[in-house]
């Protein structure tokens, strides 16, 4: 990008947190012991509940249900993935609702913790930045900088990762296999399941099951290769500093 100069602009890269009455922030604010990291794509969001309780989750699902309607829970150890088919994150009154600057752009997950939002920009432009704080803090949002830096392009490429990319040469069967697996702790050290267990209550053949899960995860690791090896490339400093909280 140039300025009005015609000089170069470097990227940058900010994460902030935001603590406002948002629904997700006031479960974690109340339940201090949980994280929540939320994607969206438009029509459902994917919440990714971290538990140091898993008895905790009652209480806690209480609370979703007041805020929005839940498709499915996937339980896998103190992790809970709950899908939502009303989409939260952009609606009025929220940070997002705030991000309509195309200089801006959104990396996820958003992530909740203690009662606070946490988000991460790329930014083109520090006075969009400047503006979007200012205007938040305007409106009674409470925000702190957590990090502001410039943006090297050692994560660029990641950025073009979609969920197309990673899963739209899997079947029906496969997502089913590596879904059923990851639930009754098949890919846990030490494993919560073994193959015979998880495909008797399949009702399908040990060698059927295995089949389909060994193909879903080739394909996903042929898909994620690539990636790898770009992060491989990463300096340690870097990779310690792309933590979103």
């Amino acid at each position: 990008m140039l300025n009005a100069t015609g000089l170069s602009m470097p990227l940058f890269e900010i994460v902030f947190r935001a603590r406002y009455e948002n629904p997700f922030g006031r479960i974690t604010r109340d339940n201090p012991s949980v994280k929540i990291f939320q994607w969206c794509n438009d029509k459902y969001d994917v919440m990714e509940l971290v538990l140091q309780k898993q008895e905790d989750y009652r209480e806690i699902r209480d609370d979703f249900t007041k805020v929005v309607e839940i498709v499915d829970e996937i339980h896998n150890g103190g992790n809970t993935h709950v899908i939502t088919r009303m989409c939260a994150c952009g609606g009025p009154g929220t940070v997002q609702n705030y991000l309509k600057d195309p200089t801006l752009l959104l990396i996820p997950p958003i992530a909740y913790e203690k009662g606070w939002e946490h988000l991460r920009l790329i930014g083109f432009r520090h006075e969009s930045v400047k503006k979007l704080l200012g205007k938040l803090g305007e409106d009674g949002f409470e925000v702190e900088i957590l990090r502001k830096k410039p943006f090297d392009g050692y994560i660029a490429s990641s950025l073009t990762l979609t969920t197309d990319a990673l899963f739209s040469g899997l079947t029906e069967k496969q997502v089913h296999a590596l879904l059923t697996a990851y639930a009754q702790g098949y890919f846990r050290f030490p494993r919560g399941a073994d193959l015979q267990t998880i495909a008797s209550k399949e009702k399908i053949s040990r060698t059927t099951f295995l089949e389909h899960l060994k193909k879903a995860e080739n394909k996903i690791i042929t898909a994620l290769i690539p990636h790898i090896q770009l992060f491989r490339r990463v300096p340690k400093d870097r990779k310690d500093a792309m933590a979103l909280v």
